[in-house]
């Protein structure tokens, strides 16, 4: 039944009414007939033998936005949807399983790569796709059928033409099985791969704006994340330290920072920039960037020492705790791109309005480094993008840049509060695990670093929102809104939680954390793990059937969930002494070693893993009285070094792992145990000692 509007008629509502997504309730009072992905909906089209209809998108995505109100609000589309289909409508977000089966088939269909909204339409029985798109306008216009055209003609394609759609049906099972099961014998793996990932790196780098490829540009920070543990690797090799992997990390942080695709005035990153220069991005923002960019500004500022870097990290996680994380604990999904049915509004500027708000003096240095003193950048307004640097604004005003950066800062927050009181873009307040992992490991390794005690404090809240509201009986779930958690997780759940909750002892030991990371890690195992080849599957071996179940080794927006597993359970084997962790982890390197091989670049992540597989993880624990080991562990975090992980474990902490418990300290004072895999070097009595120690290696 439908539920009358303030001061509208009483629309129907679908199936998706029932739904917690907020990207399937805004199609909930669409006059199609809509059902969510499940065995109901997929049973109906069975028993009437009618193909499904079936779109995926998410609530961020712009142009899902334009093709529901231009289609799906349509009563004479929706006639037509209903008519002849079966209209399945999923969130990517809670099932990438569907979302990554049917990209892949829309790419062998179309030869095209696919995006959102993603259209398919499928055989009721085999929930193969037989016509696949993404976005279609209503009429036809550039190249692209008109929806309702479309909609007339793939229905008349399954009722006359049903032996041929069969036929390129099983043609297509058969390349997504070869797709999805494709594997090259294993190959022995050397330090030559990382060289290569990073010489291929150099290949695709922008010299001229940072980053990679040609717009749209991506962050894409699991590529960064590789050139900076290549430098800081490099610094010990015989030829030394390899400057142009440092000139490209820095660089392309550097742009991106001053860039647009940054928030100039509230932080945090939007998904990608639509040119070359970093300037204009689509203005959605997702956790899911933010959260391994944010732990990379970290690394970098204290790597690097530079106070921009260490600017926009600080930012980046107060956008996190001001608009992101919710009252219960979690993390939410994204902000939109679109507010008042204009894409970007709610981020946009007249000098008119920056006048209002600015003194004169404000408006004047305002102006000089965000481009208002410059012609319109967006569509007759003004996106604030870095124009001038301070160094370059010191000598233009001939005034000290401290002054300058006060002067700015608070004309940013003026604007700030400003466009706080606009028509805010949609937010999507699903709790997703997998993303919250990422997020959880970006505040924790921000709040070490940069000694911001607020961030590691969110992180351990989004924590225990995951215990309490998605950890059901030995299982994770994959997302939770308004106190209804559900659906199976994925890889990427498990395996993003225990490198986040890795990160998280380090910033405060918690034996309860540990035992946590070790239950996940054991579900890993017993349901994801192929125990014939290797590796670990993106869905449970309890999960629904569908067409394929792939093991995903290649990074795409987020790193492999096969990359992270790997990593996390080698780090937590040598943390724990437990074998079946590690030989997990070489199992899983071993079976995507002929992939990595073939192509290092696109496996970065994974390169990781194999990194602290070739040399493994140096391993510090401290032992003491737990005012006395904050000390101590200061000395181990004050450089960023990748393959080392400190533990400062109070020896009031109970239920350690055997390696860990026979670790102790001497009568309560402090004593560190430093290991390189399994190998420990004698333990180090003093501080001194210790820091010298540390100094040595460093």
């Amino acid at each position: 039944m439908g539920n009358p509007e303030p001061d509208g008629p009483t629309k129907q509502m679908n199936e998706l009414s029932k739904e917690t997504s907020p990207y399937l309730l805004q199609h909930a009072d669409n006059p199609v007939d809509w059902h969510p992905w499940g065995e109901e909906a997929l049973a109906l089209a069975r028993r009437l033998d009618m193909p499904i209809l079936l779109s995926i998108g998410y609530s961020a995505c712009h142009w899902c936005h334009v093709m529901a109100h231009e289609s799906f609000e349509d009563e004479e589309t929706a006639r037509l949807m209903n008519e002849y289909f079966i209209n399945i409508k999923v969130d990517r977000e809670e099932r990438p399983d569907l979302d990554k089966i049917y990209q892949t088939a829309h790419y062998l269909l179309t030869q095209r790569n696919g995006g959102w909204p993603l259209t398919l339409f499928l055989t009721p029985e085999e929930l193969i796709p037989f016509y696949a798109g993404t976005y279609f306008p209503p009429e036809s216009r550039q190249g692209l059928p008109g929806f309702r055209e479309l909609l007339q003609g793939v229905a008349g394609l399954y009722r006359n033409r049903l032996d041929e759609v069969k036929q390129q049906g099983a043609a297509l099972q058969q390349a997504l099985q070869q797709t999805f099961r494709q594997s090259l014998s294993p190959v022995e793996m050397g330090p030559q791969l990382l060289d290569q990932a990073k010489e291929m790196l150099a290949e695709y780098y922008d010299p001229a704006h940072g980053g990679f490829g040609k717009a749209p540009k991506f962050p894409h920070p699991t590529n960064l994340e590789r050139l900076l543990r290549h430098w800081l690797a490099s610094r010990d090799s015989k030829e030394g330290p390899d400057l142009k992997a440092l000139e490209m990390l820095a660089f392309s942080l550097k742009k991106m920072a001053l860039g647009g695709i940054n928030d100039q005035i509230g932080g945090g990153f939007c998904r990608y920039s639509v040119d070359d220069v970093w300037m204009i991005p689509h203005f959605e923002k997702m956790l899911y960037d933010n959260g391994p960019l944010l732990a990379l500004y970290s690394q970098a500022a204290i790597t690097t020492g530079s106070d921009l870097f260490r600017r926009i990290a600080t930012e980046t996680g107060n956008w996190v705790l001001r608009e992101m994380q919710s009252p219960e604990g979690g993390y939410y999904s994204s902000l939109d791109a679109d507010s008042e049915g204009e894409e970007g509004k709610f981020y946009v500027w007249t000098r008119e309005e920056a006048l209002s708000l600015l003194s004169d003096e404000e408006y004047q240095l305002f102006a000089y480094r965000f481009g208002l003193n410059r012609p319109a950048n967006f569509e007759g307004k003004w996106f604030l993008h870095v124009y001038h640097e301070y160094e370059a604004m010191e000598k233009h005003f001939s005034r000290p840049e401290f002054e300058i950066r006060q002067i700015i800062d608070m004309a940013r927050n003026k604007l700030l509060a400003a466009r706080s009181g606009r028509v805010w873009p949609g937010k999507d307040e699903k709790i997703l695990t997998s993303w919250n992992g990422l997020m959880i490991r970006g505040m924790t390794i921000a709040g070490r670093l940069l000694g911001q005690p607020e961030f590691t404090d969110s992180a351990e809240q989004a924590l225990d929102f995951i215990r309490r509201e998605l950890w059901v009986d030995g299982r994770l779930l994959a997302t939770s809104k308004d106190g209804r958690s559900h659906l199976m997780a994925y890889l990427d759940d498990y395996a993003y939680l225990i490198d986040a909750i890795i990160e998280m002892l380090q910033n405060h030991w918690s034996s309860e954390h540990l035992s946590f990371a070790m239950a996940l890690a054991d579900t890993l195992l017993e349901h994801f793990e192929d125990p014939h080849q290797g590796g670990f599957h993106f869905t449970a071996d309890d999960h629904e059937q569908l067409l394929e179940r792939p093991k995903p080794y290649a990074d795409d927006a987020m790193p492999a969930g096969n990359a992270i597993a790997a990593l996390a359970l080698s780090r937590l084997g040598y943390l724990c002494g437990e074998s079946r962790y590690l030989d997990a982890a070489s199992r899983c390197l071993l079976s995507a070693s002929g992939l990595i091989a073939k192509a290092p670049i696109v496996h970065c992540g994974m390169l990781s893993a194999l990194e602290e597989q070739l040399t493994a993880p140096q391993i510090v624990i401290i032992r003491g009285e737990a005012p006395e080991l904050e000390e101590w562990a200061m000395h181990a975090r004050q450089h960023y070094r990748p393959t080392r992980l400190c533990f400062a474990i109070p020896d009031t902490a109970t239920s350690l792992p055997t390696a860990l418990a026979g670790k102790t300290s001497r009568d309560g004072d402090p004593i560190a145990y430093i290991c390189q895999g399994p190998r420990c070097a004698p333990p180090v009595t003093d501080v001194a000692g210790f820091a010298n120690f540390l100094q040595a290696i460093d």
